[in-house]
């Protein structure tokens, strides 16, 4: 099966499983699997912060990091298209009671800052309280430029906000720009990394800030469910992800790249290409028809009016040939 809807169907190849398999493991709601520390360790290490808690999923690790950063009442401005705004199912507030003032983006992904700072609350009994700025990198394979987040920290510094980077694919972002983690995340003060995107983990995601904020999280992840057992057994995975996984993504971007040029050539109205995702244009009439024609061949995508395609570590170029080689075959059935 080739699965282009996104980069969360990777699977754990033999050696992640076998790290896996060979995990030391304790309970990690007592604070004592190592195999967990060590994850979580690497993860502070790698993002410059003081320390880090794994969880098991980006959502998760999204909300628990709103519940630490805000109190009831309290309000963080979010991108209209944010993942922890749209697609979250409103954890902030459904169970933080906590107000999402959403903005749209800027045609490179990133808020304006003068858009921001009309949309923060006056310090007044009327107002949900604006606490947080919450930036998502990448957003929809988009790239925050290095010199946005650099003034964005500022900004949040001099308004008394803090910064919080839904940092699901800022592996993608870093490759892309040639630096390491902690170049970006020194411009915030939580983040989060998912592992089981395009590192390929099975499961997890780990949440980077203060020791002070990490403290406060780890009772935050107990209440919402998230504190696990023998729970090395996960982090093994995401230890592997980021000790053999990371560099690699510059391959998803260059298959991406190869794709979009692939799909122009059969006169396909690419939008954009970002990292390791492709955006295309479709006829009403090929939506459907399209999907079925690629699943009746083992190759699943997602069509609709914009149709996304995300390459991963488990689809290498071979399998993308045979991509273009059946819509290819789809065009001339039409």
């Amino acid at each position: 099966m080739i699965d282009l809807r996104s980069d969360t169907v990777t699977r754990p190849g033999k050696a992640m499983l076998a790290a896996m398999m060979a995990a030391e493991t304790g309970d990690d709601v007592y604070g004592d699997d190592p195999t967990v520390n060590a994850l979580e360790a690497q993860a502070a290490n790698l993002s410059g912060k003081e320390a880090a808690l794994f969880l098991p999923s980006g959502t998760q690790a999204n909300l628990v990091a709103l519940l630490t950063h805000c109190q009831r009442g309290d309000e963080y401005i979010v991108g209209q298209l944010a993942h922890n705004y749209k697609y979250e199912a409103g954890g902030a507030a459904v169970l933080g009671s906590i107000q999402p003032q959403p903005i749209l983006a800027a045609a490179d992904g990133s808020l304006p800052l003068d858009v921001v700072e009309a949309f923060i609350k006056p310090d007044d009994i009327h107002f949900a309280r604006t606490t947080l700025l919450s930036l998502e990198n990448t957003h929809n394979g988009k790239v925050l430029p290095l010199a946005y987040l650099q003034q964005a920290f500022q900004f949040t510094r001099d308004k008394h906000l803090a910064l919080h980077i839904d940092g699901a694919r800022i592996f993608n972002a870093a490759v892309a720009l040639g630096l390491p983690l902690e170049a970006l995340a020194r411009y915030c003060d939580s983040l989060t990394i998912c592992l089981s995107k395009g590192l390929g983990a099975p499961v997890g995601s780990l949440l980077c800030g203060s020791e002070a904020f990490i403290q406060r999280a780890r009772r935050w992840r107990k209440m919402v469910g998230g504190g696990l057992r023998q729970a090395g057994i996960l982090a093994a995975a995401g230890s592997y992800a980021l000790n053999h996984n990371v560099a690699r993504l510059q391959e998803d971007h260059d298959n991406a790249f190869w794709l979009a040029e692939q799909l122009k050539s059969l006169g396909v109205a690419v939008t954009r290409q970002d990292t390791n995702m492709v955006f295309a244009r479709l006829p009403d009439e090929q939506i459907t028809p399209l999907q079925a024609w690629m699943k009746q061949r083992d190759i699943l995508i997602s069509t609709g009016p914009v149709t996304r395609l995300v390459t991963h570590l488990d689809v290498d170029r071979q399998a993308l040939e045979t991509l273009v080689g059946e819509w290819k075959a789809f065009l001339s059935s039409r």
